[in-house]
């Protein structure tokens, strides 16, 4: 399936990576490539560029859009969940690293992967299509307290409690398989004068149940430690999240990277021996201009932090 991408944040990214023609780059979510053409663009000869992606079917259409780039660098694609990062870029050091976090465009435009529920489809939701976990098994085999803990927690929903016993009562009658019976389900389980209100009421179900089957926040941990350990001296992490939950992590990560000692305040000199690996380049998270914002929705919720590895003359 061929499908448009527009590259969210692009020139901030750009920016922010501060690309030399010469560098090592990992695009570690390649998705369409938008950022990696940008980036691949920009390369000179020794220039290297790295794209990983889980989803074989938009690594190969993203490993089609590369070869046509013009540009003096060269480029490899792998087949991986970037938590493996580390692993599979083993012995690279890299001038920077990108992650742009959550569903790509292919994925929430291709009805068939069952992660909108502006589509009729089976509930699937896999990154990965060779995951064992669905979207179908989170609805239909959780229990109702397990369920009431992900919408809670992965789509901060208010009304998780009458959802879950919602979805529990309907799949005793019959499986729930489709998008839109879940959705269905959704409306009719939150009041109405709720379902006015803040955009499509099934949003923050999907978004819940998305991040439980393709685990995001934890392998966005994973990828944040083993992105950190790839990096050069000067190189930099940049991260695009579209949740409070995802931005939270990420600021979090980066707090703990540029200041990890846990000695009491009262201490006169610090005795943990954590040293810091480097600074916040962004202090407040970078958003799109308005110029942006109107030509393309998806970055209205995207945020951008920044870190820079340790360089020689940093002092602790």
């Amino acid at each position: 399936m061929e499908f448009d991408h527009v590259p969210v944040l692009l020139d901030e990214c750009l920016e922010l990576l501060e690309i030399k023609p010469d560098g090592v780059y990992i695009d570690g979510t390649l998705g369409g490539a938008g950022h990696s053409s940008a980036i691949l663009s920009r390369l000179g000869k020794g220039g290297q560029l790295i794209g990983i992606d889980q989803d074989a079917e938009a690594l190969a259409v993203a490993t089609k859009r590369l070869e046509s780039v013009e540009t003096q660098g060269t480029f490899k694609t792998v087949r991986a969940n970037f938590a493996d990062m580390a692993k599979v870029c083993a012995g690279a050091e890299a001038d920077g690293i990108l992650l742009d976090i959550g569903v790509s465009s292919y994925q929430f435009d291709n009805p068939e992967r069952g992660f909108s529920y502006r589509a009729d489809a089976k509930l699937d939701m896999r990154m990965d299509r060779d995951g064992a976990l669905t979207a179908y098994d989170v609805v239909n085999t959780y229990s109702e307290r397990e369920l009431i803990r992900i919408l809670r927690d992965y789509g901060e929903e208010k009304w998780a409690v009458r959802i879950a016993k919602r979805i529990v009562t309907n799949r005793q009658v019959q499986p729930i398989e489709t998008t839109f019976q879940l959705a269905d389900l959704v409306k009719e389980a939150i009041p109405a004068a709720a379902r006015r209100e803040g955009g499509h009421p099934a949003k923050r179900t999907f978004q819940a149940i998305r991040i439980e089957v393709n685990r995001e926040l934890a392998v966005l941990e994973e990828a944040i430690d083993g992105a950190m350990s790839l990096l050069k001296d000067g190189g930099r992490l940049v991260i695009i999240t579209f949740h409070s939950l995802e931005d939270r992590i990420v600021k979090n990560k980066f707090r703990e990277a540029e200041r990890p000692c846990v000695c009491p305040s009262h201490f006169p000199v610090c005795v943990c021996g954590r040293e810091s690996k480097g600074r916040i380049v962004t202090g407040h998270p970078v958003v799109a201009k308005d110029e942006e914002l109107l030509r393309n929705n998806r970055a209205h919720s995207a945020k951008v932090r920044a870190f820079e590895r340790k360089r020689k003359e940093y002092k602790r």
